[in-house]
């Protein structure tokens, strides 16, 4: 709560009143109680949910309280109260040093570690960029195709001259909120704000510049009664900018859109905090968006055959964030981020108030959102902030981003150096842009006069002058949300006790729209009382303009009136992380006042057209605010300053900026040349992939060439056989690849599990073997002719088909397998006649290109030996006890380790930690019960898989059915999200859910439980999935 003072009079009352209650004068109430220990029930009971708002409240009632012996006795009540709170706030501060000490030594343990690794000298290139650099990272093995050191403008003009032709495709995404391109409802809530106003004008800033074809804005399909109809249109074109660009070609496709994205609950408008279960069937129907405009546009402006892919998809905040990286991954294209509002700073921000961690995850989804954050670092090769201070104390949070580590390692990319499997997004710093086409650039001439005084006054400037006795006052303008972080009240108790200033000047104070305080949120209402009281305490009546209501249109004229006036605009918040507004105030010609904390430090170091003042100062910002309006020499010179320098701000300077750190990007994108199958024979009967017989990778089971000798239990003990068989796995895949794979004999065949009219995956995680080969069966039984099946494990492919045999089923009963946890595909063919004992699987070819994103390989395997050992050391075990390497489980993607010891393993968000303070990039599963550990690349999984599927081979994802049981492997959650269907069959888990219990946030911010796609089968019976197929509008025929 602003505005302490009650704390001061207090504290004078508790020294005025007699020294002690004895138990003849105690009140009635202490009387009826017996024996009673003030202490013990105010620290107990009183403090219980207690919030600054409720001890002023009682302060207030003992204060009035007539009665000297009540009064007291109320007193020594809040007395304890405030000593607890004195109390606690010690323990919040010995809790953030405890905090703030460890993630100090974990990071410098993991730098000295990452030095050590690293042998080269890093004496040179370690210093931060200077201004123009473009330094870049990339996954660390080398730097072939990086741009030199050259200036941002330099870029831009080289890639321009580059790209001009190719017509550039750019995805941006911001999911929560209500976002159109005309009338925005700014402040409306909490989610529709700056942000909201930053990605539409992006976007169609983006359209504007040459090289960039079209720009499409993902958010959200909303259909709520309660919101306009507007925000329910599919698509919506945004009016382009005025430009001067004449080289930009518009075509029919072209320019920026609003998509709006249909997924979440239908027919309800939700916060952004109940958006995250919902995420993955945003990411499903985006994927398919992409996918539909990647293939119309290369029809417009491509060359054919092909498609063109999005040069990048960037996502705003946290939730799109988390949507870009899994596109990004599914797509492999760049991915971009912008925070906007970092979540481990709001947490830090709550804890150091004393508000429990449990209760800040129920109100904000908190870990959630921070973990969707630290994977924004793992897949982003590019962050976006708007000020250093974000980089520096915000980022500087997270396990993800460690600047000194990020300089060492840019430091060997620039000289060459490999950086061992390490990566670092680039961090850097582009303000955002503004539109000036709506300002009038000569309203008032230098001196501030107006230069036109026949044009009429905008309505606005009636309501806001209406509140003043002397209208002819120079303005003071502060335009904020009624939020305690704003520090409105400080601002107003300082022109209330500054004379002079209240003799000079009026007082304009924008704070959204009301009608009745009543109807605010409790803090907003708060605010606005405290600034009502102070009016009436100081007597400002004729001096402050408090206006209900205003337009988004009708902010340019506010300022305009501030100029007009030669008024100052201030922004007081106790830190600001930007600070938009004070680029629209120096765009109009308005000198400023602003915080010296966050943003607005680096917009004054570029516009010099005001003062900095610490905004917990109450006379330096009377003083800041009394100088400008009495100083006409200054005023105008800091006027002249802003309309100078406002350019660096401009959306075209922002873009230029913006497409340059984009060039300085490795470009990916799906390195295969699409292969049209709507040429093929749709009934002939060749077009099975189970018929492929020359493509086989042929792998054999046995030394002899005979029967398989693997050993079918899941559990059992791996043996020399397992190794050999692991050797001819490796020798077979090496043989494979130098022969000319005939690519189109599989896209050939792929129209037949395009024509499926249902895909049932099998991902059940079973404690046993015999439990899995039964679930499959009794799928298998209920399942029509017309359905295909894939099986999705954690399994290699060589124990998948010694399990399936051992269970009296084929390979070919499959028409895709997807092994190690989502890290290997393979599909499904005819054995050889000749050779009985060979493997009939074919390993999709393009699979491991497009998941190999920063695998950090042999390097990421050295560090989990190294953290096994210093496991084992550390609970004093020998080598081996915990964990061991899994060789004859270990692909060339996938790091395998035996689990011997599930207990005594550090919990998956540990080891994701551990990997993220080193630098490297991956995704870790425990899995088969715990008896195993699967290390894969960053943006594999076998949900990932899945989308694969609908990206190289057009695969519906809305006609798949995924089968799962009560529980699986720790990357079960992934697999219940999406369009497709999920049954999940009770009573079938594995014995992972103590792991599952170790996470950072429930289940239930992850999957959308009460989803229509979501059903569970009684139990693993025909005539239970029968039923639950039904209830997923599943009808199939019957046997």
């Amino acid at each position: 709560m602003v505005g302490n003072d009650w704390v001061n009079s207090y504290l004078e009352a508790i020294l005025a009143a007699e020294p002690g209650i004895g138990d003849s004068k105690s009140s009635l109430l202490l009387r009826e109680r017996g024996h009673f220990s003030p202490s013990r029930y105010f620290v107990e009971e009183v403090i219980t949910g207690f919030d600054e708002t409720d001890l002023h409240r009682s302060w207030v009632q003992a204060a009035a309280t007539r009665s000297p012996q009540e009064r007291n006795t109320r007193l020594e009540n809040l007395c304890w109260r405030i000593w607890n709170l004195a109390r606690q706030k010690k323990k919040v501060e010995g809790k953030n040093a405890k905090r703030a000490a460890k993630r100090h030594l974990l990071r410098e343990k993991a730098r000295k570690e990452v030095t050590a690794d690293m042998s080269e000298d890093f004496s040179e290139g370690e210093k931060a960029d200077v201004p123009g650099e473009i330094p870049t990272l990339s996954d660390g093995s080398n730097t072939k195709g990086r741009m030199s050191r050259v200036s941002s403008v330099d870029v831009f003009e080289n890639w321009f001259a580059q790209h001009k032709e190719k017509k550039l495709y750019i995805v941006l995404i911001s999911l929560h909120g209500l976002i159109r391109g005309e009338n925005m409802e700014l402040g409306r809530d909490s989610d529709t704000g700056g942000q909201v106003k930053y990605v539409v004008e992006l976007a169609r800033a983006l359209a504007s510049m040459p090289g960039v074809y079209r720009v499409d804005l993902l958010t959200r399909q909303v259909t709520a009664p309660d919101v306009d109809s507007s925000y329910s249109e599919p698509t919506e074109m945004l009016n382009p900018l005025d430009t001067d660009n004449t080289e930009q070609e518009h075509g029919e496709s072209s320019g920026a859109y609003i998509v709006r994205i249909p997924f979440g609950p239908k027919d309800k408008y939700v916060p952004k905090e109940l958006l995250w279960p919902h995420i993955p069937e945003f990411v499903d129907r985006a994927l398919s968006y992409i996918m539909k405009t990647s293939k119309a546009l290369d029809d417009e402006i491509g060359e054919g055959g092909g498609q063109v892919w999005p040069v990048s998809i960037h996502g705003h905040y946290a939730d799109a964030g988390d949507s870009a990286a899994l596109l990004s991954g599914a797509l492999n294209v760049p991915m971009v981020f912008t925070g906007h509002s970092l979540g481990r700073d709001k947490l830090e921000q709550l804890l150091k108030q004393g508000r429990p961690k449990e209760e800040i995850n129920n109100n904000y989804k908190i870990m959630r959102r921070i973990e969707a954050e630290e994977l924004c670092l793992d897949a982003s090769e590019i962050v976006i902030t708007s000020t250093k201070q974000e980089i520096e104390e915000q980022w500087n949070l997270y396990d993800g981003f460690d600047p000194v580590l990020e300089r060492k390692l840019r430091a060997r990319m620039k000289r060459g150096v490999s950086c061992l499997g390490r990566f670092m997004p680039r961090m850097v710093v582009i303000p955002p842009g503004m539109e000036f086409h709506h300002i009038v650039p000569h309203d008032v001439d230098a001196d501030g006069d107006d230069e036109d005084p026949q044009s009429p006054d905008p309505p606005i400037w009636s309501e806001i002058m209406r509140f003043f006795s002397n209208p002819r006052k120079p303005m003071i303008l502060a335009l904020a949300r009624p939020d305690p972080k704003k520090n409105l009240v400080t601002l107003v108790k300082a022109f209330g006790e500054c004379r002079p200033l209240r003799e000079l000047a009026n007082l304009t104070l924008i704070m959204g729209n009301r009608n009745d305080i009543d109807d605010l949120s409790t803090t907003n209402a708060s605010v606005l009382l405290s600034i009502l009281k102070l009016i009436d305490k100081y007597d400002l009546y004729g001096q402050v303009a408090m206006p209900k209501h205003h337009k988004q249109s009708d902010v340019p004229e506010i300022y305009r009136l501030a100029a007009k006036t030669k008024g100052v605009f201030i922004n007081p918040a106790f830190i600001e992380p930007f600070g938009l507004t004070l680029i629209e105030a120096g765009a109009h010609g308005l000198p400023t006042v602003a915080t010296i904390n966050g943003g607005p430090v680096d917009i004054h170091r570029v516009l010099d057209n005001g003062l900095l003042v610490d905004p917990h100062d109450q006379q330096a910002i009377s003083d800041a605010l009394l100088k400008l309006v009495s100083d006409k020499h200054l005023w105008t010179k800091c006027r002249q300053n802003g309309l100078k320098n406002i350019h660096l701000f401009s959306w075209p300077e922002h873009c230029k900026t913006y497409l340059a750190r984009i060039a300085s990007c490795k470009q990916r994108s799906p390195k295969w040349q699409r292969v049209e199958f709507e040429n093929s024979d749709p009934d002939s009967p060749s077009d099975s992939l189970r018929d492929i017989h020359d493509i086989s990778l042929n792998l054999k089971l046995s030394l002899d060439g005979e029967k398989s000798s693997v050993d079918t239990n899941l559990d059992a003990e791996d043996n020399t056989t397992a190794s050999e068989i692991k050797a001819k796995l490796v020798k077979a895949v090496s043989t494979l690849s130098q022969k000319k794979i005939s690519t189109e004999k599989i896209d050939s065949k792929m129209p037949t599990l395009k024509r499926r009219k249902h895909i049932f995956v099998i991902s059940v995680d079973c404690s046993a073997t015999a439990d899995l080969l039964q679930v499959v069966k009794t799928v298998m039984d209920v399942a029509g002719e017309s359905t295909g099946f894939i099986l999705s494990t954690s399994m290699t492919v060589s124990e998948t088909h010694a399990a399936l045999i051992s269970g009296g089923l084929k390979a070919q009963d499959f028409d895709a397998v997807i092994c190690n946890s989502g890290s290997e595909l393979y599909f499904t063919a005819s054995a050889s006649e000749d050779n009985k004992t060979v493997l009939p699987y074919t390993h999709d070819p393009d699979y491991h290109s497009h998941i190999e994103f920063r695998w950090g390989g042999e390097n990421l395997r050295k560090t989990l030996v190294r953290w096994i050992r210093s496991v084992e050391e550390k609970k004093k075990l020998k080598q081996g006890e915990i964990l061991c390497e899994d060789e004859a489980s270990s692909t060339n993607y996938c790091l395998s380790f035996k689990v011997k010891d599930p207990a005594s393993i550090p919990p998956m968000k540990e080891l994701r930690k551990l990997m993220r303070i080193q630098a490297l990039r991956c995704n870790v599963v425990y899995c088969q019960n715990g008896a195993r550990l699967n290390v894969i690349p960053v943006l594999a999984s076998r949900s990932q898989a899945l989308r694969y599927l609908l990206v190289r081979w057009g695969i519906d994802l809305s006609n798949m059915v995924v089968f799962v049981g009560d529980s699986g492997d720790t990357d079960y959650e992934g697999l219940l999200g999406g369009v497709h269907k999920t049954v999940i069959l009770k009573g079938i888990a594995s014995d992972l859910r103590e792991l599952h219990g170790n996470r950072s946030y429930p289940m239930e911010d992850v999957t959308p439980l009460d989803s229509p796609n979501i059903t569970e089968a009684e139990e693993c019976g025909r005539d239970a999935i029968k039923a639950a197929l039904e209830k997923l509008g599943i009808n199939l025929p019957k046997a």
